[in-house]
């Protein structure tokens, strides 16, 4: 509910001309990403989505080996970056990531 509270809530709102996808299971399951966001038919980016709670300092957070693989496999086969958003009560609290994709959706526009 979360994932698509911050993806329908937020993101599809901040960039409307963005279609976005829950990903297939293997690239949730082996690839750690929960949306794509279709800047052309071939072109995207990903995006993975953590919980935090009030608690919780997001910036002490350490990809894994494994995810950064998978993040890099995706660029690859997709030509984007994967954003990783942490959500607090469906919002994104790491609000910077934002203008991280608008940068990389320009990115991908001027590849087409």
């Amino acid at each position: 509910m979360r994932e698509k509270s911050v993806v329908n809530d937020g993101l599809a709102i901040t960039f409307p001309e963005i279609r976005f996808e829950e990903s297939p299971s293997e690239l949730d399951h082996a690839g750690d990403i929960d949306y794509l966001g279709y800047v052309t038919k071939n072109l995207a980016f990903g995006i993975q989505i953590k919980p935090i709670t009030a608690s919780s300092n997001f910036g002490n957070y350490s990809v894994s080996e494994r995810m950064k693989a998978s993040f890099e496999r995706f660029t690859n086969d997709f030509g984007g970056k994967v954003f990783i958003l942490y959500s607090l009560d469906g919002e994104i609290a790491n609000k910077e990531e934002i203008e991280k994709i608008r940068v990389e959706i320009l990115r991908l526009r001027q590849n087409e």
